[in-house]
């Protein structure tokens, strides 16, 4: 059992979280069903969230996993449907599926530090843009589309979309990754605006930088000690430390709470260890 940030009483809510067989979405699948709330866990990889759903299950909590490829609107319909038919409507939906791709990633921080055989900005894969672009903005709108109706027609709800603070400022080496998660927050602020009569509630969190499968060989060597990004992570960062995965889920519930955030829609909320207030000096 996780030992929960709030004590908020999520019963007789279905929340449905894309990218769940992932770090981050995985956390918030397990307090969600331990706040009570019905689950539906939803991940390309089918066996993650089969798993995860099985895991709560033996624990006494409500949870299902789906296969479920957020760029395909159809298999999204479809999905929508089976989680009506086993859990009823949505009520709280959380955007999680995304990340980086290495093919929209340079080798070098500035173009004039390239070296011979380093991959710069000018040998970026458009398919790889294309991708990034689609699973981070796609991958939110297209789920958004298949589950926002059940909250339009209970004139209630919530959406929480995972912006990131390289929405706020770049980073070297990924534009396209930095440029998709600026879309995803301007995105959250036009649903917000969308939505504002229908009862329903758009936030996005922005993570600062956790320490993840994606990636691990970034910032931490073969020898486990930290790599020269790494450092400047943690040196442009005044806790000097990453983000738990877990430390996500305070704003995270906070933000899906209609009681306590009755009044929040449209806010883009920093969880980055003091990252975005620290200017260097």
């Amino acid at each position: 059992m996780m030992d929960l940030p709030l004590n908020i009483d999520f019963s007789g809510k279905v929340v449905v979280i894309t990218g769940a067989g992932g770090l981050i979405c995985g956390a918030m699948a397990r307090a969600f069903a331990q706040s009570g709330a019905k689950v539906a866990a939803l991940d390309l990889n089918e066996e993650a969230v089969k798993k995860l759903a099985d895991e709560l299950k033996a624990e006494g909590y409500v949870c299902e996993g789906y296969k479920a490829n957020v760029l395909d609107a159809d298999a999204l319909k479809a999905v929508h449907d089976q989680v009506v038919a086993d859990l009823g409507t949505c009520d709280i939906l959380i955007n999680g599926a995304g990340g980086n791709n290495p093919r929209a990633t340079t080798d070098n921080e500035y173009q004039h530090e390239a070296w011979e055989g380093c991959k710069t900005f000018f040998d970026l894969e458009q398919s790889g843009v294309d991708f990034l672009f689609k699973l981070n903005f796609q991958g939110t709108l297209l789920p958004t589309q298949a589950f926002a109706m059940d909250m339009v027609n209970k004139k209630s709800g919530c959406i929480l979309n995972i912006s990131s603070m390289n929405a706020y400022t770049p980073l070297t080496k990924i534009p396209a990754y930095s440029a998709a998660k600026a879309a995803i927050s301007n995105f959250t602020q036009w649903l917000a605006t969308h939505f504002a009569g229908t009862g329903i509630r758009c936030n996005a969190i922005a993570p600062g930088f956790l320490v993840s499968a994606q990636n691990k060989a970034l910032l931490y060597n073969e020898d486990g000690t930290p790599t020269a990004r790494s450092e400047k992570i943690l040196n442009g960062t005044p806790t000097h430390r990453f983000v738990d995965a877990d430390e996500l889920l305070g704003a995270t519930m906070f933000l899906c709470d209609d009681k306590a955030a009755s009044a929040i829609t449209g806010v883009i909320l920093p969880v980055d260890a003091g990252f975005s207030a620290y200017s260097g000096v």
